[in-house]
């Protein structure tokens, strides 16, 4: 069939969720799906990988709130090309891709059996990376792309520490740390994570409950400090990661786990830079770099997502988001698509 032929279903299954809470408010629906429209594509989605953020929205603790009712959810999926609209260009039917929204997650969250996105939105995925590697890959290191090397000028033999480094995101940042010659150093609460950590790539893995996290770094780095600090968690303990930084280095905040008021650290000379990946993917030059470095890691093998654990089917969803929030997993979650 040509381009012009292929007939798309009119409706699709889609996770929603009609009132902020628990996972359990999350439900599988049918809902409308339209035909791609010029400079659209219809993907088949076969694995969707969680976030925090996620989590966070359906909860009603996101930077902004979720349109309700029926509000979706998903920042990024992988799957098939299956129609393409008028115009477009640089991807065919057939085509494996990794797709993020195309705005606000309640009108164009990702969760479904099938997406309607702008082409500009999405990525092609290097031949030999399956569904579910790709759908773990965009944002947890296109988030560590941009905060360590596009904001924070990471350089080789660098000192980098990574709080709350079991996440998705904190071990695609091992891994992109190592990738250009850094020097990572993860945090975790407790040992049971650590070796996990080391295989994830990490140098050096300092256990907060029973190790200062300043006098470690300093330890580790001859005393100079860290060039940069990639920070997931915030909070009143925020000002005393500023200790670990090299003076004039550099401390990144990409997240607030912690949930408190983020206190400000007052050993200057440092940068202190709040990071939002939505600003690198908003921006289509700084897109295509992140874009290029990742599929260029993915294809030598040096980036290769950390998967915690697959869940089938969308109606898992909830027991995805369970295990999310129980901060007991290392690396990323995945959700598979059943068709």
């Amino acid at each position: 069939m040509t381009k012009e032929q292929i007939s798309t279903p009119a409706t699709t299954r889609a996770v929603l969720f009609h009132s902020t809470g628990e996972p359990d408010v999350l439900t599988v629906e049918e809902v409308p799906l339209p035909a791609p429209g010029p400079g659209e594509i219809l993907i088949r989605v076969e694995a969707l990988g969680l976030n925090r953020a996620e989590a966070l929205f359906r909860a009603g603790t996101y930077f902004y709130r979720p349109a309700l009712p029926a509000s979706r959810n998903g920042y990024e999926a992988a799957g098939t090309v299956e129609a393409v609209g008028a115009g477009v260009g640089g991807v065919a039917v057939g085509d494996l891709v990794i797709a993020t929204p195309a705005g606000e997650l309640s009108g164009h969250g990702l969760y479904a059996e099938r997406v309607v996105v702008p082409a500009s939105q999405v990525i092609p995925v290097p031949e030999g990376v399956d569904a579910v590697r790709a759908a773990a890959a965009w944002t947890t290191y296109a988030t560590a792309y941009g905060a360590l090397l596009e904001k924070g000028g990471l350089r080789p033999g660098d000192h980098v520490l990574i709080t709350g480094a079991s996440s998705g995101v904190g071990t695609a940042a091992l891994q992109v740390a190592r990738l250009i010659g850094a020097v990572p150093i993860a945090t975790t609460r407790g040992a049971a994570k650590k070796q996990g950590l080391l295989d994830a790539g990490a140098a050096h893995v300092v256990t907060t409950d029973d190790e200062d996290v300043v006098k470690e770094v300093a330890r580790i780095t001859g005393g100079r400090g860290a060039a940069v600090v990639l920070d997931a968690v915030g909070g009143p303990d925020f000002a005393r990661l500023g200790e670990a930084v090299a003076p004039g280095g550099t401390l990144i905040i990409y997240g607030w786990l912690d949930g408190r008021p983020t206190v400000m650290p007052m050993n200057w000379p440092l940068t202190v830079i709040g990071y939002s990946n939505l600003e690198l993917s908003g921006d289509p030059v700084a897109r295509g770099r992140a874009a290029a470095f990742i599929a260029s890691g993915l294809r030598a093998g040096a980036l290769d997502p950390v998967i915690a654990a697959v869940f089938e089917g969308l109606e898992r969803m909830p027991d995805a988001h369970r295990l999310m929030e129980s901060n007991t997993h290392t690396g990323k979650i995945v959700v598979t698509v059943a068709h």
